[in-house]
């Protein structure tokens, strides 16, 4: 029987590509958080859909100006060679104040093709 569960692992054994995407999105660096995902990626963030890099870039120029927040990642999982979770701790002043996230990764072709952000 295959083992589909998520299990944990360091943050730096995360893939090349989200250390990079992770890293981008920190620093608020579009271009190079976009060049992280394929063409036709899908991010799926807040309960809206972004498929394809312009709306994906729209995404992400939204994101880096709506809320002043730290993000820290304080774990990491690996369920297979495609998928992958990385957990953040948000503070800031969005409604609530603090949030963790779980960032959902599927790759394909060493790059993000689908990622789901939610609590």
């Amino acid at each position: 029987m295959h083992d589909t569960q998520p299990r944990t692992i360091a943050p730096n054994d995360l893939p090349e590509v989200i250390s990079r995407y992770l890293a981008a999105h920190r620093a608020h660096d579009t271009a190079a958080a976009v060049s992280t995902f394929i063409d036709d990626a899908t991010v799926i963030d807040d309960g809206n859909t972004y498929r394809g890099s312009a709306a994906i870039e729209r995404w992400l120029d939204r994101a880096a100006t709506e809320y002043t927040y730290t993000i820290e990642l304080t774990q990491a999982q690996k369920t297979d060679t495609a998928h992958y979770i990385a957990t953040h701790h948000l503070e800031g002043d969005f409604p609530g104040g603090t949030i963790d996230l779980h960032y959902r990764f599927t790759l394909r072709d060493d790059l993000i093709d689908h990622l789901v952000i939610e609590p």
